[in-house]
């Protein structure tokens, strides 16, 4: 008997590991993701729980301590780890905030495009040819322009603000989601599953949203991640140029406007906020690559 039950126990198959445990095992494969997953992570929970972490508020003044070097340099104290800029604000305190500011902009440019483009891009894809195309046209159009510049052109028509430089990132990166969206519509449209929905007596709204687009989420993800860091850029491009966050908003674009005429004399205060938009960027982007990789079947390791 006990043979039979071993014998029982050892041809039971084993249960197909879950979506979350099968698509970790094709991320990890991924090292550089990994990374970037953990460092998005730290900056993220320095974002969430900026309040608690600086050590002063970012918009204090300490005017006595003016340019004061990082700690490990001549000059430098731990009252003050990373230095201090120009008006004598803590560098580490704003750093911190700053990255509050920048995961508050790829957060509402992402949703803010993403739902838009989704919505125009399941539109044109079931939309008659006539109605799909003046759709593309349109979105071409709005390709053809460099996005930073059609970015520069809608915030000084909005006018310089963090709130508008979010508005105009969006409308640019909206054409990428309509195009892609459209392309994932147009691919699952030809399936048995929709037919067979068709058939059932399925409505178009539950085509569209029920049907279709669950199927249509894996390059939309990546697409969102890859957004994500360029909507950082963009608005740290905007602030740098005096046409996102003002002053004294320690966002870290306008962080480098402010230490421009301090390059050579004070290092800490332009290459400190340079390289938080460099980690930040890049993390995001390795972790893109890793989704790609996870999510899309066809690059899936073997």
């Amino acid at each position: 008997m006990a043979d039979a039950s071993s014998q029982t126990a050892r041809t039971v198959p084993t249960g197909r590991p879950g979506r979350l445990s099968e698509f970790w095992s094709y991320f990890s494969e991924n090292r550089g993701a990994v990374i970037g997953f953990w460092v998005f992570l730290a900056v993220f929970l320095v974002a969430v729980f900026a309040d608690l972490l600086a050590p002063y508020d970012p918009a204090a003044q300490f005017r006595q301590h003016a340019l004061q070097p990082p700690f490990w340099q001549n000059g430098g104290t731990w009252e003050f780890p990373l230095g201090t800029d120009a008006l004598g604000r803590d560098m580490l305190s704003r750093l911190i905030h700053g990255a509050r500011f920048s995961f508050f902009v790829g957060v509402v440019v992402v949703v803010v495009a993403a739902t838009g483009g989704i919505l125009i891009g399941l539109l044109a894809g079931f939309a008659p040819k006539w109605l799909d195309t003046i759709i593309m046209r349109l979105m071409d159009i709005i390709l053809a322009f460099p996005s930073l510049l059609l970015a520069l052109v809608l915030v000084a028509v909005l006018g310089p603000s963090l709130l508008n430089a979010m508005i105009a990132i969006a409308l640019v990166l909206q054409p990428h989601y309509v195009r892609l969206t459209r392309a994932s519509v147009l691919n699952e449209r030809t399936k048995d599953y929709v037919t067979s929905a068709r058939v059932a007596g399925a409505r178009l709204p539950r085509l569209m949203f029920v049907t279709v687009l669950p199927n249509c989420l894996a390059p939309i993800i990546v697409q969102a991640a890859l957004s994500f860091s360029t909507a950082i850029l963009d608005a740290a491009a905007l602030g740098f140029l005096g046409m996102g966050a003002q002053p004294p908003t320690p966002e870290w674009g306008t962080m480098l406007a402010d230490a421009r005429e301090f390059v050579l004399r004070a290092w800490w205060v332009i290459t400190l906020p340079g390289l938080a938009i460099l980690v930040t960027v890049l993390s995001i982007n390795l972790m893109g690559d890793g989704l790609r990789d996870a999510l899309d079947p066809k690059l899936r390791r073997s």
